[in-house]
């Protein structure tokens, strides 16, 4: 597909102000949204809306399609009648219960239904942190009243809406809000260590265990009920300002999901539901021992004589919720690094062949056009450089890979094809400001003298001028972190890959956005005719 020139910003849901201790889907949300308009920006990108399944992190979901209950505005409820503001004070001082995984997700409540430093200037903003686990315990709390009052509200004008919700998206929500149901009342996530009546996913059982958990499984439809109903205002919200929100597909889903448990045979599991191959990549420049991910590998032989169904499916589910849609690890699609699931690393792996254009292919037999933008970082090869063009979807140029090498000029602005979506970093870099202030570049610095040929806003402090230089790239797409438009340090940072604990917690603050930094981005971004 050809993308317009154009240019957003990239945040995540969570990382918004307001709210009730983590970013969500209420007012901090809309006023995004006009700052991005009014900025002259029309992209918004985001990270997965996925609930996380462990260490908070939206890459590895027990869901491929439900949304992050962490994300419903409890505000909004107020108005839909399903709280009031008593309800949201009282439930704020809930704190977590003992055992928290940690992960912030719903399931933890079982109880609950460089040399250049000097040249850097940045504002004075504070960035704030997500406690995840007290937030989940607080949030879950407001919700199980919420859902207590629509139940016994028997002509609740959301009811009609529900139903309609659940059976529209029945395909994947009956067996989501089962899994999340039995995940509470077991107080195990992983489902291979459930009854295996359970794990085989016995019809008998099924029918035994829907009925037992009835009112969980109603309330998890519930949530995600409110969750989409949340989103889809603001999507459109954004869409009528001129903005296109662009979501993120993580290529693989956790073991611990619903989408394993019920689907096994497309995936590399064992008759106990036990991981054989799992995912991960081999040693690049995010890590010198690789990633070892986890997450169960596809079978993708099983997949190809459904013809590619359960893909078809998801991505449709996707561009439901989005304009555009990055596709995380594309280069998985031409050949996947596959380790045994008893591996400690990800050193000891083998490539494998992955399925190529086949599941793209049947996708646009079904949905037609596929907005899509790939995400090719990492060891790329130029097989998967010719997969991406096939398809037709722009990859990425991240700024800060382009400086490492003096005779590597493939991700510094001026070499940017118009087929590419440049950045200055994403998720798992380092901030702007962070990643200069750490940078000890050899006396021959390929990065000071680009900038001395390359005059981009030369009176701005560098991390504006290397901003400057994106936007004005050939890229018909550029997206810059927020934290990289505020000059935040690495105390911002988002994501250290390889790191288990401590990321995704950065906020926003209230101050951040000002009327200078509306003026200076339009500014620039009018330069670069992407306004």
């Amino acid at each position: 597909m050809k993308f317009p020139r154009s240019s957003g910003v990239l945040l995540h849901i969570t990382s918004l102000p307001g709210g009730n201790g983590v970013g969500d889907l209420g007012d901090s949300a809309y006023k995004f949204v006009d700052f991005l308009a009014a900025s002259g920006q029309s992209i918004w990108q985001i990270l997965p809306l996925s609930p996380p399944a462990e260490g908070d992190s939206p890459y590895s979901a027990y869901s491929a399609f439900a949304g992050n209950p962490l994300m419903i505005n409890l505000a909004g409820l107020v108005s839909e009648g399903l709280l009031t503001q008593t309800d949201i004070d009282e439930t704020q001082h809930t704190t977590s219960h003992g055992g928290s995984t940690g992960s912030g997700s719903s399931h933890d409540l079982a109880s609950s239904p460089g040399g250049m430093a000097a040249t850097v200037s940045a504002p004075a903003v504070s960035p704030s942190e997500v406690d995840f686990v007290t937030v989940a315990a607080r949030k879950e709390a407001a919700l199980n009243r919420a859902f207590e009052r629509f139940q016994n509200t028997a002509s609740h004008p959301l009811r009609s809406p529900l139903l309609a919700f659940c059976k529209k998206h029945a395909s994947w929500l009956e067996d989501f809000s089962r899994f999340e149901a039995i995940m509470c009342h077991l107080d195990e996530s992983d489902w291979s260590k459930w009854p295996m009546e359970l794990v085989t996913r016995q019809p008998t059982a099924l029918a035994k265990w829907d009925d037992q958990l009835s009112e969980a499984i109603h309330y998890a439809n519930f949530k995600q009920f409110l969750f989409d109903r949340q989103w889809q205002s603001l999507k459109q919200y954004a869409n009528d300002a001129g903005v296109r929100i662009c979501g993120d597909m993580p290529i693989f889903v956790a073991h611990e999901s619903a989408d394993v448990w019920a689907n096994q045979s497309l995936f590399a599991v064992d008759e106990n539901g036990k991981p054989t191959l799992v995912a991960g990549v081999p040693p690049d420049y995010f890590s010198k021992t690789g990633q070892l991910w986890g997450n169960p590998q596809y079978n993708w032989d099983a997949l190809e004589k459904t013809h590619y169904h359960w893909w078809t499916e998801r991505f449709g589910s996707a561009m439901r919720q989005f304009d555009l849609l990055r596709v995380d690890h594309f280069r998985g699609f031409e050949a996947y690094w596959e380790v045994p699931a008893s591996a400690r690393t990800a050193v000891g792996g083998n490539w494998k062949p992955g399925p190529g254009t086949k599941p793209f292919d049947a996708a646009r037999e079904a949905l037609g056009d596929l907005p899509f933008i790939a995400e090719d970082l990492g060891l790329i090869t130029e097989e998967v450089h010719h997969l991406r063009e096939q398809l037709g979807f722009p990859g990425m140029r991240v700024l800060q890979f382009g400086f490492d090498n003096a005779d590597d000029d493939f991700h510094r602005p001026n070499t940017y094809p118009t087929d590419s979506v440049g950045y200055t970093g994403t998720h798992d870099n380092d901030t702007l400001v962070g990643w200069l202030k750490q940078r000890k570049p050899s006396a021959a610095d390929p990065l000071k003298s680009w900038i001395a040929e390359h005059d981009h806003a030369a009176d701005e402090p560098v991390y504006w001028q290397l901003i400057d230089a994106v936007l004005q790239s050939d890229s018909d797409t550029a997206i810059i972190p927020m934290q990289d438009l505020l000059g935040l340090d690495n105390a911002a940072r988002m994501n250290v890959p390889g790191k288990a604990k401590g990321n995704w917690t950065w906020r926003m603050t209230d101050s951040a956005i000002t009327p200078e930094l509306i003026e200076k981005l339009r500014g620039m971004t009018e330069r670069a005719n992407r306004a």
